[in-house]
Order: structure tokens, then C-alpha cells, then sequence
């Protein structure tokens, strides 16, 4: 995975009405092992890691990285966003050579349903306007994956192809800003 490019980071804490979008933190540990080990969150994306592998590969401070944001609501992280370059030997890709803005998500399941990861991805959406301007994003989904389809479409992606990969068909949308 490559990190968005030439962006300040890590940049102010970014705040909507409920949340805040940070660096990870080593508070944020046990969320992260519950993210990554979660049968629910898994489910469309390859299904969850082990928990006792992932707890030991896992360092004791989560390593921070350009495009990486917890989402905190009251003090806990409930989530992530991840902002990176898409791998250019993916398939789905606006340029040829790829290497578009992608967006990424993963929330605990106790904060689905509340329109949190609606709120997080349009904030990280208007951070990339302002830190890479005039670059499109892309977003990557299952189309078995209902919810995630409904924020695709909520957030403003407009799909430009279907392929298959991982086993499933996926949707490839584009945001314009």
C-alpha cells in the first residue's frame, strides 16, 4: 500500500458534528484487534484475520502512516479511513498506469447503523479536496455488500466499472469532488 503523496500529515485533528478524525494511538489497540478480527467487519473483505496472529503481529503502538485516520467518538475509536494510492497491478483503475486516491473504510459493528462512516468519509472526502486538489477518488466495493453500496452512492461515487476479484464482483466508482 503507498500513501496518498505530497500531503502535510499528519494534519489537525479533523472535526465533524459527532467525531474526530486522528492518527492512530496506542489507546487505540484493542479497537484495531476487534476491527481486524471481526467475523462482521470481515465478511466482505476476505473474512477476519486470527486474533491471536493479529494480536502478536500487532505492535503495542499502532504504526502511523500518511492517509491512515481513526475514527474517535467520546474518546474511542469506533473505526477507520484509510486514504492511499490504489495498487496499479489491481484491476479497476481511471489512469492506465493506476495509482489513484483510493478510499477505504472499516467501522466496529456496534457503530454501524448511525450514519458515522457517512460523516468520517465525506470529512476525509473534503480533506483530499483541499490537500490534492483536482484528484479524483476512487472507492472499491462488493456488490454483495449492500450498506456499502448505499454510502458509495450517498457519498457521491459514480461507478465507472464491475470486475471480478477476491472471489466477488466489485463495483469501481469515482468522486469528483
Amino acid at each position: 500500500m503507498t500513501d496518498p503523496g505530497p500531503v502535510a500529515w499528519p494534519p489537525a485533528p479533523i472535526r465533524t458534528e459527532r467525531l474526530v478524525l486522528r492518527e492512530p494511538e496506542a489507546r487505540d489497540r484493542t479497537a484495531i484487534i476487534e476491527l481486524f478480527t471481526s467475523p462482521e467487519v470481515g465478511a466482505y473483505l476476505g473474512g477476519p484475520r486470527p486474533r491471536d496472529e493479529f494480536e502478536r503481529a500487532l505492535p503495542a503502538v499502532p504504526r502511523r502512516r500518511p492517509g491512515l485516520f481513526a475514527v474517535d467518538l467520546d474518546g474511542s475509536m469506533i473505526g477507520v479511513v484509510d486514504i492511499k494510492r490504489r495498487e496499479a497491478d489491481r484491476p479497476g483503475r481511471l489512469r492506465p498506469d493506476g495509482g489513484e486516491v483510493e478510499l477505504g473504510y472499516m467501522f466496529l459493528p456496534e457503530a454501524w447503523g448511525f450514519g458515522y462512516a457517512a460523516e468520517a468519509c465525506a470529512a476525509a472526502l473534503d480533506w483530499v479536496a483541499g490537500a490534492l486538489p483536482r484528484e479524483p477518488v476512487v472507492l472499491t466495493t462488493q456488490t454483495a455488500n449492500d450498506r456499502s453500496m448505499r454510502l458509495a452512492a450517498k457519498l457521491g461515487f459514480t461507478e465507472v466499472a464491475r470486475f471480478e476479484e477476491f472471489d466477488a464482483e466489485q463495483w469501481f466508482g469515482v468522486w469528483s469532488g
